[in-house]
């Protein structure tokens, strides 16, 4: 089917789009392959360089990191999402202050690198007093930053659903809070699940930032292990090692919202309908006479 800005690809558009597809694909294989071959001549590929991997204290290290990498997302992804919805819902107010005081944190927050949130609490609040531990710093940093985008994106969600939708709630004499919760949050959920778990994905790799302020994640371990002489500095075969380990958390996150939007939609298919009683055939005509 065809819409405004697209028309449907003829035989020759689709013939087209093929061989620019498959050029493509050689194009990347080719230049994987040239990275391959590149790291197999200048020796990446050597066992010297992945000996590393068989000691057991820095497999231990290994799985420090990975585990403090998943504390700090699993932490700041939900304190983001909490900020999100708290602060969506007061810029949808219908209170002029609130929706003015909501509006100037989030672009605030939004607006401010998040580098810069994490150095201001690791390394300038301590001048004023205020100490914090790295890990605290970097969750702060990622709930304010990312939960600041989310509340936009929960905002857009909501107002761009039918404006019939609410006033049929409040017609039926629903508050504001129920209408909210019941209505229009269920239906905006589906619509907002890609893009809210696009930005979780970005909080997961934000996380590698910690390491500037000496957060002991999975880039700390990936500096630390791959300048070591003692293993050959092993920097690309540690980076390949973390970069597998990030992709595979980002690709899980992604199958577990899928897994759960695809249950939900599954649980919306069955709906309880009250059987009906079988007429009576020597009543059926009674209602016409």
């Amino acid at each position: 089917m065809s819409n405004i800005l697209f028309d449907t690809p003829g035989p020759r558009a689709r013939a087209r789009h093929r061989l620019l597809a498959a050029i493509g694909i050689l194009l990347l294989a080719g230049l994987v392959a040239f990275v391959g071959w590149r790291f197999y001549d200048t020796n990446q590929f050597d066992g010297k360089k992945w000996e590393w991997v068989e000691y057991k204290y820095v497999q231990e290290q290994l799985i420090t990191a990975v585990l403090a990498t998943l504390k700090a997302f699993a932490l700041g992804a939900v304190l983001a999402l909490l900020f999100g919805a708290v602060f969506a819902a007061g810029r949808l107010s219908e209170h002029r202050p609130i929706r003015l005081v909501s509006a100037f944190i989030v672009e605030l927050f939004r607006a401010i690198p998040l580098l810069i949130l994490m150095f201001l609490f690791y390394y300038g609040l301590p001048t004023v007093g205020v100490k914090m531990s790295a890990y605290t710093a970097v969750v702060l940093g990622l709930m304010l930053y990312n939960g600041s985008v989310l509340a936009e994106v929960f905002r857009a969600g909501i107002l761009a659903l039918p404006r019939g939708q609410s006033e049929a709630a409040y017609a039926l004499g629903l508050r504001k809070t129920q209408v909210m919760v019941l209505i229009l949050l269920p239906q905006a959920l589906r619509s907002m699940m890609p893009t809210i778990i696009s930005q979780l994905v970005v909080l997961l790799k934000d996380t590698a930032l910690g390491f500037l302020i000496t957060y002991d994640e999975l880039l700390h371990f990936a500096q630390f292990y791959g300048g070591q002489g003692q293993f050959g500095r092993p920097f690309i075969p540690v980076a390949i090692v973390v970069a597998a380990i990030y992709i595979g958390m980002c690709l899980l996150l992604a199958w577990l919202a899928n897994y759960l939007q695809k249950r939900e939609r599954r649980s919306k298919k069955h709906i309880d309908v009250a059987p009906i009683a079988p007429v009576d055939p020597d009543l059926a005509g009674v209602g016409a006479a």
